[in-house]
């Protein structure tokens, strides 16, 4: 379970133990397999409830068409009349909604789609993938709540951290991002080679779409192409890679890695080869950090819960005494070692969750202790109070000056070569605790806090954030009707408005212990925004002050959806309490008041939409219902959903429907997709997975298997996804993984034009075209020279080209 938060327990594991997770996992799966079979036997008995209620309403004119059939008086001939043509009425109705459906099953019930009037021949219709395409723009979010060492300062002037699938390098000062994409899952962990150019990244193991196992594995990459150089280990890491290291003293020769089994087993790598060089069970404890002593790569140091182990690297590896019980008798043994450094003399520094600096140093083997033809071994030979609460991280300095970060007092201490201490300073406590620090130029810092941030400062003018995220699973997200600025909010309470053009935060607010936000919608006019949150109550922000002007509850069970109609007179509150409520909104979206509720779906509600006109609504249900509702005539159900299949709708949000039934996978289990949005041009729709995949499908697709653009980014299932006003951008959301990722939507033209906007590439085509058109220059009536020249012309004239055309190749839509 994760701690509240704002607290942040010292003694709590950075890594916790796989044996907790996989049982967790698989309870949760169990849970959700009863869930869902409650939910359909609950829509199986709403479906034989809604037959007995047609059976009714149908006997007694069955009853009195027999009763005419009998021979009696003139006059009931026009009863006999009356009542067959009303029967016929009804069947001819039936037969004509079966002729222009189709049926698409999910868990084996048949959901019916109705096919609109304007397409003629359902059979002939063709799904190709969109001519559009996504690229990625923005990643917001930092991985700090539960990783360490995982920020490094480059001299390209780019700090280098990933979350969910992607390593982030971004520019601190031209506030540019690149990034690395070749994971297939979480990363966890990352170290800079000696070089200060190569990079090595290791990934959790995961599973797809089927639960079979992945196979994790270390990435190791060049920060300047960003061109994977070596994949080590595929398939040998056991769930996933904890550590890794290189070594300083040859130049990197070597990776060491420790991986998430049991054993947390510890290998060495040949970094050029991708060989294995040696391996050993390390400790069924957890494991937080390993590191080779710079000045010689046989030695290797690892430390965690309990432990702080040293190791021999010969032929195979070998551990050397250094944790005993004996040193019990004069410090007290720490919970957690949670990191370490090697300082200029040669001696480990260890930093623990008692707040102590350890001092190791060697010194002669105690034959009493350690026996007969033992050697020099490591001991403790000082300890220094640091911290209140854990010793998160430590840093070297140039000089021989030593940084350490605190958990629970949030501090940051500089000390000098002699664990003498020189300056301190304090992050504000809305960031969390110091979870790794990165050394800029020796006074400007980089730090990671546990609240999944990045603050950039030094000690004498303070830190200010220029990362930051949500620090729990994420489900609401709305984009603003005119401006680019969009909303998210999640498990952590937050409520966060984002810049989609300066990508930063521009403010964010925590709502009241007890309840978190899982819906949001802007009003049409762009003064406020509604959010859903999970007791039933849902409230209005003005988007300037961030003052509530208005909030309410309806029932006392979560909320899933929250819409404005297209003039912003309606608002829909769709809950998990089976109804939808609907509000009379006034005063530009400032005051509110009950107007209806819509009563008939047998689950809850997970998505709606709104009609052009405003008098409608579409709305999907927990057992895999489309309703539709008449809301000018009192919130009525039209229960002849026939009629409703050529309405046209404001937005498409709901994951079942004709229009959209194409995005569905064969065999999918109804939870399959949490989510898709239409463009505002209804040229595309996009969709958020289960499986940590955002698609992108022509709009519309009616037609099963439709093909589609896939995408990959995020370590956990995508609970929502939203365009931006002009369909420039789109936006993602992981739920776990506590990642957004924007999307540059960009056409097949423009992606033509951003391949030649890289120096690289057209550097690449202007060599071919000019080697292709040499070989052939003898058949050619133009002189070399003068060809030369027109080749030399033609790109010098494309290059410019280009250049102009690359700021607005994202205007794709």
């Amino acid at each position: 379970m994760n701690p509240p938060c704002g607290l942040f327990a010292d003694d709590m594991s950075a890594e916790i133990s796989p044996e907790l997770p996989d049982h967790a996992s698989i309870m949760e799966v169990r849970l959700q397999a009863q869930e869902e079979e409650i939910i359909l036997l609950k829509s199986s008995l709403a479906d034989a409830l809604r037959r007995i209620h047609v059976h009714d309403q149908l006997l007694p004119l069955i009853k009195l068409f027999l009763d005419a059939c009998q021979p009696k008086p003139r006059g009931s001939v026009t009863l006999l009349l009356c009542v067959t043509s009303f029967l016929c009425c009804v069947v001819l109705r039936q037969g004509k909604a079966n002729l222009f459906s189709i049926k698409m099953f999910i868990r084996g019930r048949p959901i019916t789609m109705y096919i609109p009037s304007n397409i003629q021949n359902y059979e002939d219709l063709r799904m190709e993938p969109p001519s559009q395409r996504l690229e990625l723009d923005w990643v917001y979010g930092y991985r700090g709540r539960d990783c360490r060492a995982n920020l490094y300062f480059l001299p390209s002037g780019e700090a280098v951290y990933f979350i969910a699938c992607v390593v982030v390098l971004y520019h601190i000062n031209n506030r540019t991002q690149r990034h690395y994409r070749k994971h297939t899952d979480c990363v966890r962990c990352l170290t800079l080679h000696p070089d200060k150019v190569r990079v090595a990244s290791g990934q959790t193991a995961g599973v797809d779409k089927d639960g079979k196992a992945l196979q994790a594995c270390v990435h190791i990459w060049d920060s300047t192409t960003l061109v994977t150089l070596q994949q080590i280990g595929l398939g040998t890491f056991q769930r996933g890679v904890g550590s890794v290291a290189f070594s300083c003293a040859d130049s990197g020769t070597f990776l060491c890695v420790i991986d998430d089994s049991n054993e947390h087993m510890l290998s060495v790598w040949d970094c050029n080869k991708g060989t294995k060089h040696a391996e050993v069970k390390s400790t069924n404890e957890a494991v937080f950090a390993v590191e080779f002593n710079p000045s010689d790569s046989t030695n290797i140091i690892t430390c965690g819960r309990s432990h702080v182990y040293f190791w021999t690297l010969s032929v195979r590896l070998s551990r050397m005494d250094g944790w005993m019980d004996g040193w019990m008798d004069k410090y007290k043994k720490p919970k957690f070692i949670q990191c370490f450094v090697f300082s200029l003399t040669g001696d480990v520094l260890t930093g623990d969750s008692e707040g102590n600096i350890l001092t190791w140093g060697k010194s002669a083997a105690d034959v009493k202790t350690l026996g007969k033809g033992a050697k020099e071994t490591l001991q403790i030979m000082r300890q220094t109070k640091a911290h209140e609460g854990s010793v998160f991280t430590l840093c070297t300095l140039q000089g021989s000056a030593l940084l350490s970060g605190g958990g629970k007092d949030r501090k940051i201490i500089r000390w000098s070569a002699d664990l003498a201490p020189e300056r301190e300073c304090e992050i504000p406590e809305k960031f969390g605790a110091v979870r790794t620090i990165a050394d800029v130029d020796d006074e400007e810092l980089l730090v990671g806090t546990t609240r999944n941030a990045i603050l950039r400062g030094t000690f004498s003018d303070g830190f200010v954030a220029i990362v930051q995220g949500h620090v729990d699973e994420m489900w609401g997200l709305a984009t603003h009707p005119s401006q680019n600025i969009f909303l998210t909010c999640g498990h952590d309470r937050q409520v966060c408005l984002w810049n989609t053009e300066e990508h930063q935060l521009d403010w964010c607010i925590n709502l009241e212990v007890g309840e978190y936000g899982l819906c949001a919608d802007f009003c049409p006019n762009g003064s406020v925004v509604s959010v859903g949150l999970s007791t039933g109550r849902w409230m209005v922000l003005d988007l300037l002050t961030q003052d509530v002007i208005s909030d309410s509850t309806d029932g006392n069970e979560q909320l899933s959806v929250i819409r404005y109609s297209p003039d912003g007179s309606f608002l829909a509150v769709g809950s998990h309490d089976n109804f939808i409520y609907i509000y009379n909104v006034t005063e530009n979206g400032r005051r509110y008041s009950r107007f209806g509720k819509c009563n008939g779906h047998s689950s809850f509600i997970t998505h709606l939409d709104w009609s052009t006109d405003g008098k409608h609504i579409m709305s999907n249900s927990g057992d895999y219902e489309i309703l539709y509702w008449d809301i000018a005539a009192g919130c009525k159900l039209l229960r002849n959903r026939f009629e409703s299949k050529d309405r046209e709708w404001a937005s498409y949000t709901c994951v079942l429907g004709f229009h959209v039934m194409g995005v569905w996978l064969e065999g999918s289990d109804g939870t399959d997709i949490n989510a898709l949005c239409r463009s505002h041009s209804e040229r595309i729709v996009a969709v958020a997975d289960d499986f940590c995949k955002v698609h992108l499908f022509q709009y519309p697709c009616p037609k099963p298997k439709a093909p589609s653009h896939r995408y990959e980014g995020h370590g956990s299932h995508v609970t929502n996804v939203c365009f931006t006003h002009c369909d420039s951008h789109l936006l993602s959301m992981g739920g776990k993984d506590m990642c957004i990722l924007q999307w540059r939507v960009v056409a097949n033209f423009y992606l033509f034009l951003a391949f030649f906007c890289n120096d690289n590439n057209r550097s690449l085509f202007y060599s071919i075209f000019n080697t292709f058109f040499y070989i052939i220059l003898p058949f050619l009536p133009p002189s070399p020279s003068n060809f030369n020249a027109f080749s030399v012309y033609f790109f010098s004239t494309f290059k410019t080209f280009t250049a102009l055309i690359k700021p607005f190749h994202h205007f794709s839509t």
